[in-house]
């Protein structure tokens, strides 16, 4: 192992520079040349490939975002383009690839891997914390906190001005960060897509407390509809004769530096990945597993992704919003 190329792909998520840091002066630690591809796999596709040295990622590890640039390449999932992008990192011998992203990034990578690739090892970075095979991604922490820290502002006005509110976070097909941050924030109702709830009962919920509330929150896991909670407004409106207003987080929750906990976990992650491709891995990816990282297998092409199943949390939040 002489060659590693580092990437980020997809969705941002903060931490990811962290790993990136953390990769490049663990490889030069190790007498190893650290590559960067900027924009994800279309750098590969353009056959771009940038020389980092530990002074290239100085004073990042404090940023969001990614320095490597981040984006989605459609023309990654063609054989004869991925067959292109292989024989480009034949050709300049490059040993190891790492690639850091959600999903859709692990199976690109799994996918060339697969097909004579360089050895390859994923770090998991995602606000969704949705990707199988770990308990916790990059980037997590920082955007529940975001979340959370909105929700404590929006809760301050409402309680002001006796107003209702529907908070949406994002969480494409999980509902993760809604939960963690519906229960730390106080919320009354969490939506999630693994546990749906019709307006109907929404209403009920609101409208049958055991005490009398002057104002609640809501929170909304977007659910692949970003915007949902608008429609929802809506009905609850037409059911309880109350005026409920609507904040939609976005892409807000992607932003900002980084909490200790996803540098600290972005930095181990990056370490191990380095370590485990000079120890001859391949095809897997860092992990928290039980509170450790550890190395895991990458999720398989066909799995889908990880979904919020503990219904205990839900429980929770019931009994403590009486």
């Amino acid at each position: 192992m002489k060659k590693i190329v580092v990437l980020t792909s997809g969705g941002d998520a903060p931490g990811m520079n962290a790993a990136i840091r953390a990769v490049v002066r663990t490889g030069n630690y190790y007498g190893l040349s650290v590559y960067g591809c900027k924009l994800g796999y279309q750098g590969l596709v353009d056959e771009k490939l940038i020389l980092l040295e530990p002074e290239n990622v100085a004073n990042c590890i404090q940023h969001g975002g990614t320095i490597l640039k981040a984006e989605r390449c459609a023309a990654f999932y063609e054989k004869s383009v991925r067959d292109r992008c292989r024989d480009f990192l034949a050709s300049n011998h490059i040993d190891g690839l790492i690639v850091i992203g959600g999903n859709g990034t692990f199976h690109g990578a799994a996918l060339l891997s697969e097909e004579g690739g360089p050895a390859t090892i994923g770090i998991p970075g995602t606000i969704d914390n949705d990707i199988p095979n770990t308990d916790y991604t990059v980037g997590f922490d920082t955007a529940r906190n975001t979340a959370l820290q909105a929700i404590d502002k929006i809760r301050d006005t409402a309680s002001s001005h006796n107003r209702n509110f529907l908070v949406e976070v994002m969480g494409r097909k999980s509902g993760f960060l809604a939960v963690d941050v519906g229960i730390a924030g106080g919320a009354e109702v969490i939506v999630i897509p693994e546990f749906e709830i019709s307006v109907q009962a929404i209403a009920d919920k609101l409208t049958q407390h055991k005490r009398p509330k002057q104002s609640s929150i809501i929170v909304v896991a977007e659910a692949d509809k970003p915007g949902r909670s608008i429609e929802m407004a809506e009905q609850l409106e037409k059911i309880t004769h109350v005026p409920y207003r609507v904040c939609i987080l976005g892409h807000t929750q992607r932003g900002g530096s980084p909490t200790m906990m996803d540098r600290l976990i972005a930095s181990e992650m990056g370490f191990l990945a380095v370590k485990s491709l000079m120890e001859k891995e391949s095809h897997k990816m860092t992990a928290v597993k039980r509170g450790e990282v550890v190395l895991a297998a990458f999720p398989k092409l066909d799995e889908s992704m990880r979904v919020f199943t503990d219904k205990r949390l839900l429980e929770l939040n019931e009994v403590l919003c009486v």
